[in-house]
C-alpha cells in the first residue's frame, strides 16, 4: 500500500547545509524556484547541540499544535517548568521556535523531515 501524502501538510525540513549550499537555495529561491521551508545548521554538531534529546521531544510536542504556554507544553511532554522554558529559549534563540508576543511557543509546521549526510573524510 501507498503511503497517505497530506497534500496541505506543512513540513520543514531541519538539516545540515554548507554556506554554499545555503547561497545556492537561496539564489534558486530568487529565481522563483521553490524551497520548502528549512531549518540549516551549518554542522551535524553544532545540530546536536542545539537539537539536544529533550529539545526534540518539545519540537515532536509542538509540532502541529499551535500555540502553546511553556507550563501546557511542560504538562505534555512530562517535564519540569523551568527545565522546558530553558529549552525552549535555546530553540527560539537558535531560531527553531517562534515566542508570541505573549509568551506563547509555535513551531508552525505540521511535520518535519530531518536529512543531513555523513561522509568519508
Amino acid at each position: 500500500m501507498w503511503p497517505v501524502c497530506e497534500v496541505n501538510m506543512k513540513t520543514v525540513t531541519i538539516g545540515v547545509s554548507s554556506i554554499e549550499d545555503t547561497t545556492r537555495r537561496m539564489k534558486a529561491a530568487f529565481r522563483g524556484k521553490p524551497q520548502g521551508a528549512r531549518i540549516s545548521f551549518v554542522s551535524i554538531e553544532l545540530m546536536w547541540r542545539v537539537m539536544t534529546p529533550n529539545r526534540w521531544g518539545l519540537i515532536e510536542a509542538l509540532t502541529g499544535a499551535g500555540e502553546l504556554g511553556v507550563r501546557e507544553l511542560a504538562r505534555r511532554v512530562g517535564r519540569d517548568v523551568r527545565a522546558v522554558h530553558a529549552d525552549a529559549q535555546a530553540l527560539a534563540k537558535a531560531g527553531v521556535i517562534d515566542k508570541t508576543d505573549d509568551g506563547k511557543l509555535s513551531f508552525p509546521y505540521d511535520a518535519v523531515h530531518v536529512d543531513f549526510m555523513v561522509k568519508a573524510a
